[in-house]
């Protein structure tokens, strides 16, 4: 069974996807000329922003055709230590976030394809454990219905 979605002639269609990537301070979205042929075939027509102008190490993708999109590659730069001598490569934390189908929201804040029928849902804490490792922790949230 394939997922469809509602799109804007009311008809049904294939599952728009979007993600966003938060990297740590210094790492930014390689400019066009920065990009190798590789790459850029792999990449294909999506096209990448950051969030802000002023968080250029927050990337944001969306939205796109999932069923040609299925695997997104972020061209990415780290930082030069060349230039900046307080960089230090160590063990970073990445953050990944996915979106599949409507409602995706723009980084200025607008919606991108939401239905006209909106349905909020509201989610309370379930559960928390303190994993082995320390500053790591599962959290489970449920529908309140």
């Amino acid at each position: 069974m394939q997922l469809k979605q509602v799109l804007a002639n009311g008809k049904k269609g294939g599952l728009n996807v979007g993600a966003v990537l938060i990297l740590p301070e210094g790492f930014e979205l390689a400019p066009p000329d920065r990009i190798s042929p590789e790459m850029k075939e792999k990449i294909g027509n999506l096209s990448f922003q950051n969030y802000r102008p002023t968080k250029r190490n927050i990337l944001v993708i969306g939205p796109a055709p999932g069923q040609k999109y299925s695997e997104i590659v972020f061209p990415i730069l780290s930082p030069d230590s060349a230039v900046k001598k307080d960089v230090h490569f160590l063990k970073y934390p990445i953050y990944v976030g996915g979106n599949r189908g409507r409602g995706q929201i723009y980084p200025d804040g607008s919606k991108s394809n939401n239905p006209t029928t909106e349905k909020s849902v509201f989610l309370f804490v379930k559960e928390r454990k303190r994993m082995r490792k320390p500053m790591s922790r599962v959290t489970t949230y449920q529908d309140e219905n």
